[in-house]
């Protein structure tokens, strides 16, 4: 989601090479399985996606709404979603009726937000009675480091803090999940390394049919690797208690 910080990350991945890249990391790949899987279950009608940015946690559908205030994610996301409504809009002023939805998506954007209360405000407003919101955000403040700023991120939360933001607005949690652990952390300084060694080939001069092979070829082990590395990932935060967790799924209902 685009608040007008500077953010490379987002920035990176302003083409469709990128685009695919970032749709094909691991965290983003565990975060999608873990929405997935809480989604089961949840009462079916609309379904708003808030900051889906141009890597959403949906599937499209005729019922599924995908908001966003970048412009530019908003048209990325139209070419590669073939279904659902697309919508430029801010999370803390959702131009949607109250009790309109019946569940909402909010995952890895709070922390992007200068103000994150007025999106949750807003968030529970346009839910309906039993719905329910899903969030996924970064956990434990002790964590913040150099790889938060380069995404863009104002904060990380701790867990009763989040329970309590939702409370004030009328949500209540109901499930907490973890999603990635401290393996997670450590690997994202790799990442950030291996984006900005991306960001030069982006820019390359030279051989053209040379840039385009190098690309494919990053593109090919990227996928395999990201996929490969899920398992460890995955099982890292199954073995690392609750409190390690660096980022944690939360289902809030509405009372």
């Amino acid at each position: 989601m685009n608040t007008g910080r500077d953010n490379r990350f987002e920035d990176f991945f302003a083409d469709d090479l990128y685009v695919n890249l970032k749709n094909l990391l691991y965290n983003y790949l565990l975060r999608k399985r873990a929405i997935k899987k809480c989604m089961q279950g949840v009462q079916e009608g609309l379904v708003l996606e808030v900051g889906s940015g141009m890597s959403p946690m949906v599937i499209g559908s005729d019922r599924v709404v995908y908001s966003e205030l970048s412009f530019r994610a908003v048209q990325t996301l139209k070419r590669f979603q073939e279904r659902g409504a697309f919508v430029v809009a801010d999370a803390a002023h959702l131009p949607f009726s109250e009790s309109s939805f019946s569940l909402v998506i909010c995952s890895e954007v709070l922390e992007h937000l200068p103000e994150d209360r007025p999106a949750l405000k807003d968030m529970a407003e346009v839910l309906k009675t039993g719905g329910s919101l899903i969030l996924t955000f970064p956990h434990r403040h002790g964590y913040f480091a150099q790889d938060d700023r380069f995404v863009g991120h104002f904060r990380r939360y701790e867990l009763p803090e989040m329970e309590e933001c939702l409370k004030e607005v009328g949500l209540k949690a109901v499930d907490i999940w973890k999603v990635l652990g401290p393996l997670e952390k450590a690997t994202m300084v790799a990442v950030v390394w291996a984006v900005s060694r991306l960001q030069c080939l982006k820019g390359a001069r030279g051989d053209h049919k040379k840039v385009i092979a190098t690309r494919r070829i990053v593109t090919s082990f990227f996928k395999w690797f990201n996929r490969l590395y899920c398992v460890p990932v995955w099982l890292d935060a199954r073995l690392f208690p609750r409190s390690l967790a660096t980022v944690l799924l939360v289902r809030a209902v509405k009372g």
